[in-house]
């Protein structure tokens, strides 16, 4: 089961609907404003914790221990970084040096869909090398 530690938050303004997005990826996508990533290639900024609509507060996990979706059965120890729909993958250092590899799965979820437990750091994030 996925659960969540201590974390460093930051407050910005939902730029899309958000409410169906809880523990996806989200990028800066205006001054103080996040929409969920929508590319493998996008640079996260956090994890989004709750789901607001458009306008609302977004409530992000910029670095620590969360909740993520996964976008496909991921394992303990996993690079992970954001699928083109948010949701957290499996990134290879050396292969996906386009991506930005943010964290690594600490506790792995059965299926696609599911939760994962992951320590993440958006705030300082690099391609893979």
């Amino acid at each position: 089961m996925a659960v969540e530690g201590q974390q460093i938050k930051h407050s910005f303004i939902a730029g899309g609907d958000l409410s169906a997005k809880q523990y996806h990826f989200v990028k800066m996508s205006a001054n103080d404003t996040v929409v969920v990533c929508s590319a493998v290639t996008d640079k996260p900024i956090g994890v989004v914790q709750n789901a607001p609509a458009s306008g609302g507060t977004a409530e992000v996990c910029l670095a620590g221990i969360t909740k993520v979706s996964g976008d496909a059965d991921l394992g303990y120890g996993d690079s992970i970084g954001t699928s083109s729909d948010g949701q957290a993958a499996a990134y290879v250092a050396g292969t996906d040096t386009t991506k930005y590899p943010v964290g690594q799965v600490i506790e792995d979820n059965a299926a696609a869909g599911g939760l994962v437990t992951a320590a993440i750091n958006c705030l300082s994030v690099h391609r893979g090398a």
